[in-house]
């Protein structure tokens, strides 16, 4: 469960419904706590839908470096989606665009509504996967914005293999880049022989970022497993 503060966990409303109504917790059960930023502590579920720290607080450092997966709007769930497998796979990043050819155009209280729940998506995904630190999910930008992003590269056919040197991918639409998008200059980076769906492209390459940081796998001209 993620709560304000880890000193002194409180459940809200939803959380406790899920935790009493859901899960159907006994007292006395251990529960996990955390900020969402790194700490967390172990706690016991009290009846009536509260949190008794029973262990001290503890933190996990920030991976570094830091990785990021900008993606082209996408019509449907696919952003959940990708929002929800990206977490899981520790991508510490995640950035919506309006790309030249997204069919789908999120703007003013739409936005807001998709971004809100894309957050709970995240937070949902890092409850299951006992992530300490939640990703930071962007307000939704324009591709200028997201090629701006220090490290950032395009994600494209024939392009080099990912680097933690360019920690950034950014992911177009299924329509692909325009000519103006390809020439702003940013390098490409390839992920892999076969045509992706734009989901599937957004999370093949938080895939292969996380890999290059858990040293995984190796940068050496190609991706190659280490044994």
């Amino acid at each position: 469960m993620f709560v304000a503060d880890v000193a002194a966990p409180a459940l809200d409303d939803e959380d406790r419904h899920h935790l009493e109504r859901v899960l159907r917790l006994r007292d006395g059960e251990e529960v996990t706590a955390s900020d969402g930023r790194g700490g967390w502590r172990a706690c016991a579920f009290v009846a009536g839908g509260n949190l008794r720290p029973v262990g001290d607080v503890e933190h996990v450092p920030a991976p570094s470096p830091p990785i990021t997966v900008a993606f082209a709007l996408t019509k449907g769930e696919k952003p959940e989606t990708a929002v929800q497998k990206l977490t899981e796979l520790g991508v510490d990043r995640i950035v919506p665009f309006a790309a030249g050819r997204s069919v789908a155009r999120w703007d003013g209280d739409r936005a807001a509504r998709h971004v809100a729940r894309l957050r709970k998506v995240a937070q949902e995904a890092a409850m299951q996967c006992r992530r300490a630190h939640l990703p930071v999910i962007d307000e939704v930008v324009d591709f200028a914005a997201a090629a701006a992003l220090p490290g950032a590269c395009l994600a494209e056919a024939g392009g080099a293999p990912p680097s933690l040197e360019r920690p950034v991918i950014l992911v177009g639409p299924e329509g692909g880049w325009t000519d103006e998008e390809r020439g702003t200059g940013l390098p490409a980076v390839g992920l892999g022989a076969q045509v992706l769906r734009a989901e599937t492209a957004a999370i093949t390459a938080g895939a292969l970022l996380a890999a290059l940081r858990l040293g995984l796998v190796e940068h050496a001209g190609s991706l190659r497993l280490l044994p």
